[in-house]
């Protein structure tokens, strides 16, 4: 019972901060900043490695998780390449 204890206050803390570092990279797609999303995904792809290989989450739950965000940042390089360039305004 205590190596189950442990394991699991040790998994809920992974889990927490990958949660964390997911909303990081969706607050960064939401606001359309591709370069803070593209950096945030990075460490969101690492931790879910991570998590499966440990498995904290089961490898294919980790894989899932991973396309499905990877989607996004793709949904939006498309949308940010199919905007025309705007000029900088004049302050």
């Amino acid at each position: 019972m205590r190596q189950n204890a442990k394991r699991r206050l040790a998994h809920r803390s992974t889990k927490s901060a990958l949660r964390t570092e997911i909303k990081k990279f969706l607050r960064a797609v939401s606001e359309g900043n591709l370069e803070t999303a593209r950096a945030e995904l990075r460490v969101v792809f690492k931790k879910l490695d991570k998590a499966g290989a440990r498995r904290v989450l089961h490898p294919n739950a980790a894989s899932r998780t991973k396309s499905r965000l990877a989607v996004r940042l793709a949904r939006l390089e498309q949308a940010q390449a199919a905007q025309p360039a705007q000029p900088p305004t004049p302050a």
